[in-house]
């Protein structure tokens, strides 16, 4: 298992952007509760699944296999 940025670096200086914008918390998220802080919980328990691949919800992170 590996995490990895999102190759697009325009997404990742936007979503970095929007993150110290709010504190550290999901811009895609309108709630700031310890569950949005990135690494949201959502992404947490997908890292915690082995079957998961894919993106978090904003797209920063990538969980390989």
């Amino acid at each position: 298992m590996r995490i990895r940025l999102n190759e697009d670096a325009d997404v990742v200086a936007t979503i970095k952007d929007g993150l110290k914008a709010r504190n550290g918390h999901c811009p895609c998220r309108m709630e700031t509760t310890d569950d949005t802080k990135c690494m949201c919980r959502e992404f947490r328990d997908q890292i915690s699944d082995p079957d998961f691949e894919g993106y978090c919800h904003c797209m920063l992170f990538y969980k390989e296999k």
